[in-house]
């Protein structure tokens, strides 16, 4: 039970079946955003372009919030798997 909240992540190995484990190991390693993390921190970011890079993201991230409003209330049609026709 101590291990469990000191690391927050324990995966059990059933029947010896390792690989299982390493690809619920893996899967939830991507869930937690730890690849990204790591591919990020791989080389040095300038402050200045940290800040253009989340100023992007905040823009991309509006520009959503924006269009789902306007499909919402009909401003826009629907895209995907919405209006395919069917029910």
């Amino acid at each position: 039970m101590n291990d469990e909240r000191e690391n927050g992540l324990r995966i059990l190995v059933r029947e010896n079946n390792v690989d299982q484990a390493m690809r619920v190991l893996k899967k939830k390693l991507q869930r937690e955003g730890l690849f990204r993390e790591m591919k990020a921190k791989r080389f040095y970011e300038k402050p200045s372009e940290r800040r253009a890079r989340l100023k992007s993201a905040a823009e991309r991230r509006n520009r959503k919030l924006v269009r789902k409003n306007a499909q919402r209330e009909g401003l826009l049609p629907r895209t995907g798997r919405a209006s395919n026709g069917r029910g």
